[in-house]
């Protein structure tokens, strides 16, 4: 079996493995594997296989994530575990779930534990932590990158399919790329970052590795939407994977723009993912990389430094020498920035954004090497902080300009050291780079993570939208055959599939003419799961059609059983009062049916 998460989820579903057996496993190949760098704290086995046996009583088709067992990088709280962020000193013990763990729970998933990292996420290296470094499984003399270390060789070792990370400056993408796996940078806001230790508050969000980038985006699914607790939080609406653009166009930095440390291989490597991207279909547009560069420079030579230092400053007041050497030099630093030196920055930033939008005119995304080159863990630890500069190079200047991003390996040189490359998008954008990344990853034939297993075939998806399209879900009178359905026939709108909704929504009957539903959310996992339809509208289509919708209802986004996000239609809490629930039915045509009988 190839140990997707697609794959154990059905094999879960089918009932040839059991989500028990399958958390089992992976305890024992983390006691088989025997890296005690990798784990800074595990959950009691006993517990967890509990949490998995219950999960028989669930339905299992509704949980997206059903049996998965999922590591989490210490800087993101789990409760009945402690947060570290890699320094003693610092710990604490959580009374609840990070949103985005809490989120994954509810789509099935099982937590193991809490993975290394550099000390608070200080680092794209993987060597600045108390609790060891993490070995490299790809190459024992290979740094694991940072700084989510821990989580990316979990998933490359084959102890977990899915772990979580977090990004400020490329701490997702990075350690993908050495370990031959798959990072995603979500867009900023798109998961929740209530329960994570900060680096940069602006900046930071919490990142996905998994084999295959589908399994990436099924995880993703499951976490992404707004949150109350977070206030950087935003509404972003998840779109699904849709088809390979027939006329896909790809932005590459102009001639002699790009470095590589006079790293020969890893440049041939990413002249060869050109040739690659260009074979299947994709024409390639010089673009001017010198404004991201600068970018690039602003997040350590800038005032962003100062939030890395608001963090920790207590902590460096009473106990600095209980900071990593290095974490410590790079952070106080903080400390000598006064509001002119922010305002001043600021300014420039929102003026590189202006001129970096100019990259994008024209091009689905930007494809660039994830790093420049690779080093060992001895030439880091000898040089430390040039060398972590170093490979930030294509990394540093993402967040800061409200890109997402996909880490995709992308080769295995001569030298057995991985290659990757990685898409990157204006943010709202993570499903274009999916579409795009999974057709790339597969074409490499490359294996998966360090146990080198073979990648599956690419899944088929339901029919996407298209274009300037945009997917509306309907559960009521707008459903195929009933009372309202002619406007969306009038608008052009085309069916694209029946769905669910995940068990997170009531629904009942308004007192309207023509009858209408309400659908509500509720607590995640607290309502039922409704029958709904996904219809395409083309963008000037869907504006008409959400500009008729009569109060009390609204457009919001609807998450599907798969976990998917769609937008769909929502109703006002006010609304529902004295109103009947009817979701019992399951949906909207069954109550009409019987209604019609009775």
């Amino acid at each position: 079996m190839t140990e997707t998460v697609a794959a154990i989820v059905a094999a879960h579903r089918a009932g040839t493995v059991s989500p028990a057996q399958t958390v089992a496993r992976s305890f024992q190949r983390i006691r088989d594997h025997n890296d005690p760098a990798i784990f800074i704290s595990l959950r009691d086995e006993k517990e967890a296989l509990a949490e998995a046996e219950a999960l028989t009583a669930k339905d299992a088709a509704r949980l997206a994530l059903y049996g998965i067992p999922v590591a989490v990088k210490d800087n993101i709280d789990v409760a009945g575990l402690s947060t570290t962020a890699a320094c003693p000193a610092f710990a604490y013990s959580p009374s609840r779930d990070a949103t985005s763990v809490a989120r994954l729970r509810a789509a099935g998933a099982i937590i193991i534990g809490k993975t290394n990292l550099d000390q608070f996420a200080t680092g794209l290296v993987g060597v600045r932590s108390p609790y060891g470094i993490p070995n490299n499984p790809m190459r024992g003399d290979l740094i694991p990158g940072g700084s989510s270390s821990g989580s990316a060789v979990a998933v490359s070792a084959g102890l977990v399919p899915l772990a979580l990370g977090t990004d400020t400056a490329g701490s997702g993408r990075v350690p993908a790329m050495f370990n031959n796996i798959v990072g995603l940078k979500p867009s900023l806001g798109l998961i929740s970052t209530a329960g994570v230790v900060p680096a940069c508050r602006t900046l930071d969000c919490v990142s996905v590795f998994s084999l295959c980038v589908d399994d990436a985006m099924t995880a993703l699914a499951a976490m992404a939407g707004p949150d109350g607790a977070d206030p950087f939080s935003r509404n972003r609406p998840l779109a699904q994977i849709s088809a390979f653009p027939a006329d896909l166009k790809l932005g590459v930095p102009r001639d002699g723009q790009l470095i590589f440390f006079g790293d020969k291989a890893s440049e041939a490597a990413y002249s060869d993912a050109l040739k690659r991207w260009t074979a299947l279909g994709a024409t390639l547009v010089g673009f001017d990389l010198e404004p991201f560069y600068e970018t690039a420079r602003l997040l350590y030579e800038g005032p962003w430094v100062a939030e890395r230092y608001l963090v920790i400053r207590d902590l460096l007041a009473s106990s600095p020498e209980a900071i990593h050497p290095v974490t410590r030099e790079i952070t106080v630093a903080g400390a000598r920035l006064g509001a002119a030196d922010t305002f001043a920055a600021l300014y420039r930033l929102q003026a590189l954004r202006k001129i970096s939008e100019r990259a994008f005119a024209g091009i689905d995304a930007l494809v660039l090497p994830t790093a420049p080159t690779a080093y060992s863990t001895a030439q880091v630890l000898a040089n430390p902080i040039e060398l972590n500069s170093r490979l930030g190079t294509y990394t540093n200047f993402v967040n800061l300009l409200d890109l997402c991003a996909l880490a995709l390996p992308a080769a295995i040189r001569a030298d057995d050291i991985p290659f990757g490359i990685t898409l990157l998008a204006p943010a709202g954008q993570d499903a274009k780079l999916a579409s795009i990344g999974r057709v790339f990853h597969a074409d490499t034939k490359l294996t998966m993570g360090a146990r080198h297993l073979p990648l599956p075939p690419l899944a088929n998806f339901p029919v996407g939208v298209g274009g300037d399209e945009i997917a509306i879900a309907v559960v009521g009178a707008h459903l195929s055959g009933m009372a309202l359905n002619g406007e969306l026939m009038a608008l052009g709108g085309r069916l694209l599939e029946a769905a669910r909704t995940a068990a997170d929504y009531r629904l009942y009957a308004l007192d309207t003419t023509p009858p209408k539903p309400g659908m509500l959310r509720v607590e995640a996992g607290a309502g039922s799961s409704i029958e709904l339809e996904v219809w395409a509208l083309s963008a000037a289509a869907f504006g008409k059609f959400v500009a008729a919708i009569p109060p009390p209802l609204s457009i919001g986004t609807v998450r599907l059983a798969d976990g998917r996000g769609v937008k769909g239609f929502i109703v006002e809490p006010a609304a529902v009062n004295g109103a009947r629930d009817i979701s019992a039915f399951s949906g909207w045509r069954a109550f009409m049916a019987e209604a019609a009988a009775g």
